[in-house]
């Protein structure tokens, strides 16, 4: 993915203004020192105990976490500071959600159970008909059928020049709406039937009514070789955490940022409900998915939340009034160590003290 840098556009959404320098990094030899951090909610200090995650695990970048409307923690790790710009891996595919639904608001698409022969009539033509009824639902359910890649072919599919096509004419692995089969590849085509349906790239629709509603000034989207933006987040969207948190913000205020709408409440009801799921093998075990969210039960309290290679996060958690945003490595060879590792021992601490 990072090796193919011939074909990465980046793209600053709008002028960043007035940036203030990140806060200083410690040292190496004092971050391995480090034991404790604070964050204060209401009159309560909350201790999280963070010595032997960062002593025995290097993954970690950052964590963001608000509630009740301010930011209540904010660290970085490991030389990153709070201007840089994180790999989300498939936290992408939760901004797409949020892009068609707010396609869906606008009338540019009619509904997320539309077929989407209606964006590749190709699919007219096909030997295999029940590609015809395969709906955007099914797509952002992981529950399409369409071919998915896995690790002995992720590059062959990456380099393709039309992966649109090439996924639409492989042979179903199931039947359209049945079965969980996680499809980075079809996901991809969330964005082709966004720039089609609205006649705008898919950077271009969210810089107009995602990012620059939520004040987000800086963004890194990268193409796939069929010219579209990566819908899925094998090349990613590329984000600061903080602004990744006012995602999160969205779900937890149905959809209004500073008091103004940028999505709609029936779909954000939808996002955080979903009528149709599939239980997953990935994140906390046990979630659900639907809609490009993953969803758990946690101590008796629903959660909704992103989820990326490697420990990409959003948590949003209704009843604390709460989001939690975490970036961390990527690197395949530590991303599934790291990510259990925060999941099991950091997130509990942090949640155990969001009164």
């Amino acid at each position: 993915m990072k090796n193919l840098s011939n074909q990465i556009v980046t793209q600053n959404v709008f002028q960043r203004q007035n940036i203030k320098p990140g806060q200083p990094m410690m040292k190496k030899a004092l971050l391995l020192l480090l034991f404790t951090a604070f964050l204060s909610v209401g009159q309560a200090q909350i201790r999280i105990d963070t010595s032997a995650y960062v002593k025995n695990n290097k993954q970690l970048y950052s964590v963001v976490i608000s509630q009740n409307d301010k930011v209540v923690f904010s660290q970085y790790f490991n030389g990153k500071t709070d201007t840089t710009l994180y790999n989300n891996q498939s936290l992408t595919k939760s901004v797409m959600s949020l892009l068609i639904g707010i396609a869906i608001d606008k009338g540019y698409i009619p509904s997320v159970d539309e077929k989407i022969v209606k964006y590749f009539p190709q699919l007219k033509d096909d030997s295999d008909k029940r590609k015809q009824t395969v709906t955007i639902r099914q797509i952002m359910n992981q529950a399409s059928g369409l071919w998915h890649e896995d690790v002995r072919n992720m590059h062959q599919y990456l380099v393709l020049q039309n992966p649109s096509d090439y996924v639409l004419q492989q042979p179903l692995v199931s039947e359209p709406g049945k079965l969980f089969y996680y499809s980075n590849a079809g996901t991809h085509l969330l964005s082709v039937i966004l720039t089609k349906a609205t006649g705008m790239t898919t950077l271009d629709f969210a810089a107009k009514y995602l990012f620059g509603p939520l004040d987000i000034q800086h963004v890194h989207w990268y193409k796939m070789f069929d010219g579209y933006y990566d819908g899925c987040g094998l090349y990613s969207v590329e984000m600061t955490t903080s602004d990744m948190n006012k995602i999160g913000l969205l779900l937890l205020h149905k959809g209004h940022y500073n008091g103004k709408a940028v999505v709609s409440k029936k779909w954000i009801a939808e996002l955080l409900n979903p009528s149709i799921f599939y239980h997953t093998p990935w994140g906390f075990d046990g979630s659900t998915y639907a809609l490009c969210f993953y969803h758990y039960n946690y101590n008796g309290t629903p959660i909704t939340y992103g989820l990326g290679w490697g420990g990409q996060h959003v948590f949003v958690i209704p009843a604390k009034k709460a989001v939690i945003s975490v970036n961390e490595s990527i690197s395949d060879f530590t991303a599934i160590k790291a990510e259990n590792l925060f999941l099991n021992k950091i997130f509990p601490i942090i949640y155990q003290q969001l009164k």
